[in-house]
């Protein structure tokens, strides 16, 4: 009786269309042949064949890497567009910054102690200065008696 092996993490496994191809493969090595095919044809009979061969070879490279590299399961272009970021567009100094809940709990208490001094040192100086006195919009009030009806 034969044995087939079947991978327990079936993430990697990718769906094949044509020849054992996936569709990216296809269309990666299609595009090579739309170029190397051609090129080879036009630059044959200027060249000797074996340099128009290894030219061809060259101009196909491209989309057989863009085909089968692929590097922790991230294709070659973002691979690439990853190494360009990291090389010349982000900073290359990341200061270590955190965002500390008890720093800001700390800050918060502070915030709160120095606005109620201000309250406090407004409440004592109004009080000083309009001690015995009402206040100007205020009716005065009876001594708390309600009114008769």
């Amino acid at each position: 009786m034969a044995y087939v092996t079947v991978p327990k993490d079936l993430t990697r496994v990718k769906s094949k269309v044509v020849l054992g191809l996936t569709k990216r493969q296809l269309i990666c090595f299609g595009g090579a042949l739309l170029v190397g095919v051609p090129l080879f044809l036009l630059i044959r009979g200027r060249v000797p064949t074996s340099a128009a061969a290894l030219i061809m070879v060259f101009a196909m490279l491209p989309g057989f890497l863009l085909a089968l590299y692929e590097r922790h399961g991230q294709p070659l272009e973002v691979v690439v567009w990853q190494i360009i970021q990291c090389s010349f567009i982000q900073p290359k100094e990341r200061p270590y910054q955190t965002n500390n809940a008890y720093s800001a709990l700390v800050r918060q208490h502070q915030m709160e102690k120095e606005v109620n001094a201000i309250v406090q040192k407004a409440k004592a100086r109004g009080a000083g200065k309009d001690a015995g006195k009402a206040h100007p919009r205020r009716k005065e009030r009876d001594t708390g008696h309600h009114p008769k009806v």
